[in-house]
């Protein structure tokens, strides 16, 4: 299935917290398209963060500027400076 599928990454960040390691993953996926179809491929992005208690945790996001937004919000949560982020509807 992932031979199927292109990666595009968007941030990756690493928090050290009390109980442990925290990782957030912010990319794009897109499925691989024959070229003879001639269509663009539409991309998902998606941010993942595991290690902490009710994991994984997902947002998704309609863009490119969405998902690096969202990422930096996410780790605002994170850190304390910010809200939980809400996923933009794309």
């Amino acid at each position: 299935m992932l031979d199927q599928m292109t990666l595009y990454p968007v941030a990756d960040d690493v928090l050290f917290a009390p109980g442990g390691r925290v990782v957030i993953r912010t990319y794009g996926v897109a499925s691989t398209a024959a070229p003879e179809e001639g269509e663009p491929r539409s991309v998902a992005y998606r941010t993942w963060v595991t290690g902490v208690r009710d994991q994984p945790r997902c947002w998704r996001w309609g863009h490119f500027e969405d998902a690096r937004r969202g990422h930096h919000r996410v780790m605002e949560w994170l850190t304390g400076r910010g809200p939980q982020p809400q996923p933009v509807a794309g």
